[in-house]
């Protein structure tokens, strides 16, 4: 169902008062019209849980590959939703409906291309093809957004790369501390 928004959460440990919050945006045309079970969010989660010790809560859309409506959903998690941290999966290739990047660029105050450069560099050990993807990231107020590749095991591949410089990021755009696993 196009617009479809799906809320799962994790109990916040009560030790830990912190209040961290994670969107996931999915860019899929076919995901977002429903045409079938789209699991690559629920997959994300479960990739940022053997990263991130932290409890944290998330918040997870499935968009269609629409810069405006990726833009919409990543203003609304940052801003209405106070993700401090999202997670983009899929559109970051050089195909003509692949706009994730495009859409990151223009809700963000200030880019960190870092992330992109390093997910790259890293990726062509497992794919000959890697230099095609265009991952970044940025900042937007005290969220920090991170375009992914949109199969599991390429995000898996990258969070081991970039989980180290997550934390500290956090903190310099104004986040309390998390911990990594």
């Amino acid at each position: 169902m196009a617009g479809t928004r799906y809320l799962a959460v994790r109990p916040i440990n009560t030790l830990i008062k912190m209040d961290f919050k994670i969107g996931i945006v999915t860019a899929s045309d076919r995901g977002s019209r429903g045409e079938y079970d789209f699991l690559t969010g629920e997959k994300v989660m479960d990739v940022l849980k053997e990263y991130i010790k932290t409890d944290f809560e998330t918040v997870h859309q499935v968009i269609p590959d629409e810069q405006d409506q990726i833009e919409r959903g990543l203003i609304e998690l940052s801003d209405k939703h106070g993700c401090q941290l999202i997670i983009t999966a899929g559109g970051t290739g050089p195909a003509p409906r692949d706009v994730t990047p495009e859409a990151t660029e223009s809700v963000c105050h200030k880019m960190l291309p870092g992330f992109g450069e390093r997910m790259r560099q890293h990726s062509l050990q497992f794919v000959k093809t890697a230099m095609l993807s265009r991952q970044t990231a940025g900042i937007r107020n005290n969220t920090l957004i991170i375009n992914m590749p949109g199969k599991p095991r390429s995000i898996r591949q990258c969070m081991e790369v970039i989980a180290p410089a997550i934390p500290h990021t956090l903190q310099l755009i104004g986040n309390e501390k998390i911990e990594l696993q």
